[in-house]
């Protein structure tokens, strides 16, 4: 395990060095500080910068994020020294009321304790900011994606709404402890209603989401520390929301109905009606995001962007990796230069990877 740790430690150490451009004595120096770290303690604590770097990079190799270009201008909030559950949930309100910024997101992560740290911090919630599922007698209310953690809320005590938006609240567990539940003040939520340019109809759908995607159980991995609570956000791109959360079948599924209100022939597929109603649904949230003054990219653009990062990247030298899968966008993919490309899907270090449930065990 020792050998494994240094030899990652190292791996990642040379990398930051070099793209720092730091001198071959300092490098050295670091190197000898890792080993007797590890030797002694079975670990080693990394500096903000290295933390930082590591951080930017693992996005920078998320092979799944069509948003990379802007990998270095990630904010890295250091929270390695939140102890005590107020401390955590504190944090976390911070990072929400950063992000957010009224409307003009920025994006950040928050990185709280590794996992050989002795306050072992664990958030349950998928996203910061999600909304809750309920199976009723009546059929499901809200987002079905949510069912089992809303369940995970109700036995912690929260109390449900049965509404199809309700902002879940933030559950956290340090060590073995019980799990400590906290709603999140209602000042810091920005949410928007989701209107459309031309059908006035659509407002009365009462359809909305949430301003800021920020993933809050992922692990994040920088040199062999492994850092189990790190939440991060970027900033949506628009299918997100009108191609998957509000369409999916298996989530708000709102395709049948706006093809309803739209006129369109329901019983054939070759009326196209998906799509026509897909197109305008992602239509609307994007108008809708831009005329609140919140931050929102459409997928055209975000592809564009991906080939600046690509040019980019080939500029330094660096093999560009990606999950094609994931990077074409859910609309008209083939409209995008993604789509006629093919990537190498290897996994680079530094990376964000998934891990297990706590509540699922």
């Amino acid at each position: 395990m020792k050998k494994d740790l240094l030899e990652n430690a190292a791996e990642f150490i040379k990398m930051f060095y070099s793209e720092q451009n730091k001198s071959p004595a300092e490098l050295n120096n670091r190197l000898k500080e890792i080993e007797y770290s590890i030797a002694e303690h079975g670990f080693y604590e990394q500096t903000f910068e290295e933390l930082e770097f590591g951080a930017k990079a693992a996005w920078r190799n998320s092979n799944r994020c069509i948003g990379r270009l802007f990998w270095d201008q990630l904010t890295v909030l250091d929270k390695r020294n939140a102890k005590q559950e107020d401390e955590v949930f504190s944090a976390l309100f911070e990072h929400i009321q950063f992000a957010t910024n009224n409307g003009r997101l920025r994006s950040a992560i928050t990185i709280f304790s590794p996992d050989n740290s002795e306050h072992k911090i664990r958030i349950w919630n998928h996203q910061l900011i999600r909304y809750a599922g309920y199976e009723t007698a009546d059929g499901i209310i809200g987002d079905p994606h949510s069912i089992p953690f809303t369940k995970q809320c109700m036995k912690l005590g929260w109390k449900p709404k049965y509404g199809k938006f309700d902002v879940l609240p933030l559950v956290i567990q340090i060590n073995n402890q019980t799990p400590q539940l906290r709603e999140i003040p209602e000042e810091l939520i920005l949410e928007v209603g989701i209107e459309h340019p031309e059908y006035n109809w659509f407002s009365d759908l009462g359809l909305k989401w949430y301003a800021v995607p920020m993933i809050s159980d992922m692990r994040l991995e920088i040199g062999g520390i492994y850092y189990k609570s790190a939440p991060f956000n970027g900033w949506y791109m628009g299918t997100e929301i009108g191609a998957r959360n509000l369409a999916d079948d298996f989530r708000y599924d709102m395709l049948p109905q706006i093809a309803s209100l739209m006129g369109l022939d329901t019983r054939t597929h070759s009326s196209l009606w998906k799509d026509r109603a897909l197109v305008e649904l992602n239509a609307a949230v994007l108008h809708s995001f831009k005329k609140e003054g919140v931050s929102i990219v459409d997928h055209h653009t975000a592809a564009q962007q991906f080939r600046k990062f690509e040019e980019n990247e080939k500029g330094q030298g660096r093999d560009l990796t990606g999950d094609w899968t994931w990077l074409i966008p859910p609309v008209s993919p083939a409209a995008t230069q993604i789509f006629h490309k093919q990537y190498n899907n290897v996994v680079k270090m530094p990376n964000y990877f998934y891990q297990d449930t706590p509540y699922q065990k």
